[in-house]
C-alpha cells in the first residue's frame, strides 16, 4: 500500500489550522469567559460573606430584642387583644349604620321610583282626558255655534277694564286703526258685525277690522291690535288645564289664574 504524502500532508495542515481556530475562537473565548465567571463567583461570595455577616449581626440585635420584648409580652398580648377586640366592635358598628343607610337609600328610591311612575300615570292619563274633550268638543263644533261664540266674545270685549282698552288703543294708533279678528268657525255677516260694533265702542270708531279663519281656536276668537291679543277660545282653557295639571303633577304649586281674559 503507498502512501500519499501529499495527502497526509494537506490532512496535517487542515488539523493545525482547525487546532488554531479552536484556539482562537473557542477554547480562548471560554477560558477567558470561565475566568470571568470565576471573578464574579468569588465577588458574590464576598459580598454574601459580607451580608452574611450583617444579618448575623441584625440576628443578634434582633435576638436582643426579642429578649426585651419578651420581659412585657404578655403584657402588649392583653393590649393587642383589647386593641383588636376594640376594632371589631367598631368595624361592626360602620358595617351595621352602612347597611341601615343603604337600606334607607332603598327604600327612599323605591318609594320616589313608585311615585314618579304613579306622576306619570295621573299625567298621561289627564292628558288623554284632556284630548278626548278636545275631540269632542272639535266633534260637535258646527256654524251654528258662530253666532253663539261671536256674542260670547262681544260680551268679554265689553267686560274689560280700562287698562286692557288703553292698551288696545295705544297698540291701535301705532299699528294704524288695523286690527285682525280670527275664529275656528266662519262668522256670518251679523255675527261679524256684532264683533266689530264691540270692537269699535272698546277701542275706538275708526278701526278696520279684517276676519280670519284658525283651525286650531276650538269654540273661540282671538283680536289682534298691533302687538296686543285679547283671545277666548276653549282651546285655551284646555291648554291652561293641560298647563296646570303638569304644575300640579310636578309639585311647582304655581296658581295660573284661569278666568281673567289673556291679554298681550
Amino acid at each position: 500500500m503507498q502512501i500519499d504524502w501529499l495527502t497526509v500532508t494537506a490532512q496535517i495542515f487542515n488539523f493545525l489550522i482547525l487546532v488554531w481556530l479552536l484556539q482562537r475562537f473557542l477554547y480562548r473565548p471560554i477560558i477567558q469567559a470561565m475566568a470571568r465567571r470565576e471573578e464574579r463567583i468569588e465577588s458574590r461570595l464576598a459580598e454574601a460573606k459580607a451580608a452574611r455577616a450583617e444579618i448575623e449581626a441584625e440576628a443578634a440585635r434582633l435576638q436582643e430584642r426579642q429578649r426585651a420584648l419578651e420581659a412585657n409580652r404578655e403584657e402588649a398580648l392583653n393590649e393587642a387583644r383589647r386593641e383588636a377586640t376594640a376594632l371589631r366592635a367598631r368595624l361592626e358598628k360602620d358595617i351595621q349604620e352602612d347597611m341601615e343607610a343603604k337600606r334607607t337609600t332603598w327604600h327612599a328610591h323605591l318609594d320616589d321610583e313608585r311615585e314618579a311612575f304613579a306622576a306619570r300615570l295621573r299625567q298621561r292619563a289627564g292628558h288623554q282626558v284632556i284630548d278626548i274633550v278636545g275631540r269632542v268638543l272639535r266633534d260637535y263644533v258646527g256654524s251654528d255655534l258662530a253666532g253663539q261664540v261671536a256674542g260670547t266674545f262681544a260680551d268679554r270685549l265689553s267686560a274689560l277694564d280700562t287698562a286692557e282698552r288703553d292698551k288696545l288703543t295705544r297698540a291701535a294708533a301705532r299699528a294704524g286703526g288695523q286690527a285682525r279678528v280670527e275664529s275656528g268657525i266662519a262668522l256670518k255677516p251679523g255675527a261679524r258685525s256684532q264683533v266689530t260694533r264691540a270692537i269699535h265702542e272698546c277701542v275706538g270708531r275708526d278701526i278696520d277690522v279684517g276676519y280670519h279663519e284658525d283651525a286650531d281656536l276650538l269654540l273661540g276668537m282671538r283680536l289682534t291690535i298691533g302687538e296686543q291679543t285679547v283671545e277666548w277660545s276653549a282651546a285655551r282653557f284646555l291648554h291652561r288645564l293641560e298647563t296646570t295639571l303638569d304644575e300640579v303633577i310636578e309639585g311647582s304649586g304655581r296658581h295660573r289664574p284661569g278666568g281673567a281674559p289673556a291679554t298681550g
